[in-house]
């Protein structure tokens, strides 16, 4: 995503696409970004705290993923609900491939 910043260095205006205002780009699962996009649902505490979850879930797939490549663990070890969480996730990230929404090869650099 493209943001524009106010005189404090905020986050002020968002946008998908690089616009002479928005020209500073910031990865989609940024926690800057996704605590500005959650502002309104609270104080900025916990949006902060949130938006650190919602990365952090990017790092656990990862993780889970590293570990099945190495066989470390493999996915029927896993409960039946982490197996269905993992296997939607895994969809719903194909899907965005599929529709070309996160650009690039590499999935931290993609826009959604």
């Amino acid at each position: 995503m493209y943001i524009k910043r106010d005189n404090e260095g905020r986050i002020e205006l968002i946008s998908r696409d690089e616009t002479p205002e928005c020209a500073e780009y910031l990865p989609a699962d940024s926690p800057e970004l996704l605590a500005f996009l959650m502002e309104g649902e609270g104080s900025r505490g916990p949006a902060r705290f949130q938006a650190s979850d919602l990365a952090f879930v990017r790092v656990l797939e990862d993780v889970i993923e590293l570990l099945m490549d190495k066989g470390v663990i493999s996915f029927t070890e896993l409960p039946e609900a982490a197996q269905q969480k993992v296997m939607e996730r895994q969809t719903l990230r194909r899907r965005l491939h599929g529709l070309d929404l996160v650009g690039g090869g590499d999935e931290e650099s993609g826009v959604i």
